[in-house]
């Protein structure tokens, strides 16, 4: 029989379970209720490479519109990426990409719902990075020192915890 020596300050993470082993949480029993979720990123870049994606003179072709794809189809795919993920009906997914001439780069930043029993935080942050990463591959020609920066959750709604926003937009 395994020993209980699950600590109490870890009460609250629901991936551990009494050993501390880490397990899927069940949600069967929670009501289906929608959920938004909007996650950001920054990809910073030189002047001359943030000048030739706004021209559209990068050897491998439209990259904001690459980028933007793979960020869609990226949310669709959490669930094979991140052990723990459930696998949700996505209702919405949408990724902006937008320009920045003060970083110099883009602003990134997706949003992601669904009527579902767990939340979409991780769809909408594997979406911004994968749109970043993304952008970094198609520019990489360009530019090889392109920085990734500041993903984070921006906000998230619906379900039993309470609504989050970011003090940090």
């Amino acid at each position: 029989m395994a020993q209980d020596n699950f600590p109490s300050n870890f009460a609250n993470l629901t991936h551990l379970d009494r050993q501390g082993q880490a397990q899927m949480v069940d949600v069967s029993d929670k009501a289906p209720t929608i959920r938004q979720a909007v996650a950001a990123a920054n990809v910073r870049m030189l002047p001359a490479t943030f000048a030739a994606i706004q021209a559209g003179n990068v050897p491998k072709g439209d990259v904001l519109a690459t980028a933007r794809l793979a960020g869609i189809m990226a949310a669709k795919q959490t669930a094979n990426l991140i052990p723990l993920c459930h696998p949700l009906p996505l209702q919405k997914i949408a990724v902006e990409i937008i320009p920045d001439p003060q970083l110099p780069g883009y602003q990134i930043q997706a949003t992601v719902k669904t009527k579902a029993e767990t939340g979409v935080e991780m769809e909408a942050l594997t979406a911004v990075s994968v749109a970043a990463l993304t952008l970094y591959d198609m520019a990489k020609a360009l530019e090889k020192s392109i920085q990734i920066e500041s993903i984070r959750l921006i906000s998230k709604s619906g379900g039993k915890s309470a609504d989050y926003s970011s003090p940090e937009q």
